[in-house]
């Protein structure tokens, strides 16, 4: 047989030499023609009476990303449009096509001749558990890692993975890995006994056939007649009597039960433990074809991974324009947001001219960078030559002239219009014609500030989430004159920094701040009902959050509240702003000084890493008892209120793609991941009955919870926002 991903080269020593690397792709990933090619590669190995054990490994710089989950939105489209017809006989496909990678496995497993994982990069998902399925491991020394992260995408390792690492792994640590998807270290992976041996990387395929040569058992221990569970994994005994109850109170704390991958995980856990393997195997197939059918699931693929994917590689870049090799960034303001900006930057290979108002501001910048290099390299995350070189291309500087030669430069000063505009001038007299400028401002409409630019067509806005280093979406606003030039250079500057961007149109706020603006403002005007302080927050990570709205304020300043809500009754007069609001973020910032985690005290206070809620809370907005409140109509609260502004933002123009609107909504203010994000939500509730609800929470709690005409129509007609506005998928269907 001939095959297309894989290479099969038998030596003189009976070792079969299995390489995987699929042609015109970076990473080998899992797809039908892998699966079909490594059944008949394991028919062969086991058929052939010259091979004594193989070896599989990988002829890229990584082992493997795993399974390609656009194959899952295949599984998707055919069972929901079976479904309708004959829903027996669809599920019925559903398992069998879900299953056979995992059958696939148990064969490799149980074919009599020893498989050996020669791992030499970034092994996940799929790929890690083809490795498990394998009788040896043995993995290359390097900064990569490996892992069954599918809970993260709404899914649940369910090709072996589960089963097979609740075997080999101690109990408590299995759970946790499985259930938080850890992506690990290769040492972390042999210490706990997922890798058999770590050698160099020019070793590794004679450290595996040296592994064959001296005996490697093609029996696993579970196959054998004698094996035994120990500890916890024998759920009837003490040990397992002290973890179990334990285990499922630790996962409904830490996922309220939201998400049915994770809950997947529990039971497959659990169930596979009391069973043989083969029984095992099936039960967490089942399981798995049962979350492939959950609107969750269909959703969370679509969004964090199919829909990002396409973000990431360009979905929105304008065609016709070539692509910008970006050498040199300016960074205009090197406070918390801009020396973040110039770390990822130089952390991507440009250099940073980092301009402040004078040498020492700018200095202290640099010094962010020094900081996160200091901790990266320290936690093994960062060579020490690479974070030198990265410090290297950072420029402190307060002489504009510097900026000559910036093919970018990015503005993060303090948000007044007056500051920006002075900036703007001085950078603008430096700049060459082909330079675009951009504001990184986190609610100053775009427009307004490209008026104050010598070429409107040059400037964009490219908002950045903070702490920058570590958040992952980029928001690039187009004003009205912005050209098509603009929008590439930003796309290709976010490209760079490996980041993902969202498209959206000029407004207030925009689209991220708009909406989680309006989860703020709603955990406002439950304080000023008197809802306990600590009720908010934990409503709003039951329903999905990441952090309660009162600690997300902290966090991003309740100054800065407060600066945004002057700054929009200055622009936009009394009637724009929430009265309640503004007496709390007057007696807090004004009053008290309260102004969030960066002075240590706001909704909460704070001890170094430690906090508790501010005691004072209670004098500024007294509570009332908690039985007074409905706990559902709370979570119902915080998650409308988000999506109804997201739908306006559609009906407004400012988005225009629901890909962007979910993702930026996960990403860019943690829109609770279950739902596949704030349009999803409203597609998988359906409009209709999402109506309904914001009409119910709108006749008790005011017009910031009235329906736009937009989701009106869509809810006569039946329709749902990626149907209106984008391409079906499953998970749409799933609804």
């Amino acid at each position: 047989m001939a095959y297309e991903n894989f290479t099969l080269d038998i030596g003189a020593d009976g070792i079969a030499v299995i390489t995987w690397d699929m042609p015109e792709r970076s990473m080998n990933v899992i797809t039908m023609g892998v699966m079909d090619e490594l059944d008949a590669l394991i028919d062969k190995v086991a058929s052939d009476e010259a091979i004594t054990g193989a070896i599989i490994t990988s002829g890229k710089a990584a082992f493997s990303g795993g399974a390609d989950l656009t194959m899952l939105n295949g599984l998707f489209d055919a069972y929901h449009a079976a479904r309708d017809k004959d829903p027996q006989a669809a599920t019925q496909r559903l398992y069998e096509e879900s299953r056979r990678l995992s059958l696939i496995y148990r064969k490799l497993e149980t074919c009599g001749k020893p498989f050996v994982a020669a791992i030499n990069g970034t092994c996940m998902g799929g790929a890690f558990e083809l490795a498990l399925a394998c009788h040896g491991r043995i993995a290359a020394t390097g900064g990569y890692r490996m892992g069954l992260p599918e809970v993260k995408v709404g899914l649940f390792p369910g090709a072996g993975g589960t089963i097979r690492v609740m075997r080999m792994v101690e109990t408590q640590a299995a759970l946790q890995m499985l259930l938080q998807g850890q992506a690990l270290k290769v040492e972390r992976a042999q210490a706990l006994g997922l890798v058999d041996q770590v050698v160099a990387p020019e070793t590794l395929l004679a450290a595996a056939k040296k592994a064959l040569a001296d005996g490697v058992d093609a029996e696993k221990p579970w196959d054998k007649k004698d094996y035994r569970l120990t500890g916890a994994q024998k759920i009837y005994s003490p040990a397992g009597y002290q973890l179990w109850p334990a285990a499922n109170a630790l996962y409904r704390k830490e996922t309220h039960d939201n998400y049915p991958g994770a809950r997947a995980i529990m039971h497959a856990a659990f169930e596979g433990l009391l069973l043989p393997m083969d029984l095992a195997l099936q039960v967490e197939s089942r399981y798995f074809a049962k979350v492939l059918q959950s609107p969750q699931a269909a959703a969370m693929v679509r969004s964090l991974f199919v829909s990002m994917q396409e973000l990431n590689k360009g979905a929105r870049r304008p065609a016709g324009v070539a692509d910008t090799k970006l050498e040199k960034i300016g960074v205009l303001g090197a406070g918390f947001m801009g020396a973040g900006v110039a770390f990822v930057t130089a952390k991507a290979g440009m250099d940073v001219v980092l301009i402040d108002r004078d040498m020492e501001s700018a200095a202290k910048g640099k010094a962010h960078s020094e900081d996160l290099v200091k901790k990266a390299v320290g936690k093994s995350r960062m060579a020490g030559e690479d974070g030198e070189a990265l410090l290297s291309r950072i420029h402190p500087s307060a002489d504009y002239a510097d900026l000559k030669g910036c093919d970018l430069v990015i503005e993060a000063v303090f948000e007044d219009r007056d500051v920006k505009a002075e900036v703007m001038a001085k950078a603008g007299a430096h700049l060459s014609a082909s330079a675009i400028f951009a504001s990184n401002t986190s609610t100053l409409p775009i427009t307004s500030l490209a008026k104050l630019y010598k070429k409107p067509a040059d400037f964009i806005g490219v908002h950045f989430f903070s702490p920058v280093d570590r958040m992952m979406l980029v928001e690039v606003i187009l004003g009205k004159k912005t050209k098509d030039k603009a929008l590439a250079v930003a796309l290709d500057y976010v490209r760079a920094i490996k980041k993902t961007p969202i498209v959206v149109n000029d407004s207030r706020g925009f689209y991220a701040n708009r909406c989680v603006t309006a989860y703020l403002l709603e955990g406002h005007k439950m304080l000023s009902e008197g809802v306990p302080a600590a009720m908010i927050e934990n409503a709003a990570k039951m329903a999905g959050m990441p952090v309660g709205p009162l600690s997300l304020n902290d966090e991003v300043g309740v100054d800065l509240g407060w600066k945004i809500l002057k700054a929009t009754e200055a622009d936009l007069g009394e009637k724009a702003i929430d009265p309640a609001q503004k007496a709390l973020l007057e007696e807090l910032v004004v009053r008290r000084e309260r102004l969030g985690r960066k002075n240590g005290k706001g909704f909460y206070d704070y001890e170094g890493r430690n906090k508790h809620l501010w005691p004072g809370l209670a004098d500024i907005a007294p509570p009332k008892p908690a039985d007074q409140f409905s706990v559902e109509e709370l979570q119902h609260r915080f998650l409308v209120v988000q999506a109804l502004e997201a739908a306006r933002t559609v009906a407004e123009g400012v988005v225009t793609d629901p890909r962007e609107a979910d993702v930026g909504s996960i990403l860019g203010f943690g829109f609770a991941p279950w739902s596949g994000g704030t349009l999803s939500y409203i597609d998988t509730m359906g409009a209709a009955a999402f109506l309904d609800l914001a009409k119910k929470l709108a006749r008790k709690h005011g017009p910031r919870f009235k329906p736009n005409k937009l989701l009106r129509d869509m809810a006569a007609e039946g329709e749902t926002f990626y149907g209106r506005f984008g391409q079906q998928s499953g998970a749409e269907k799933a609804a």
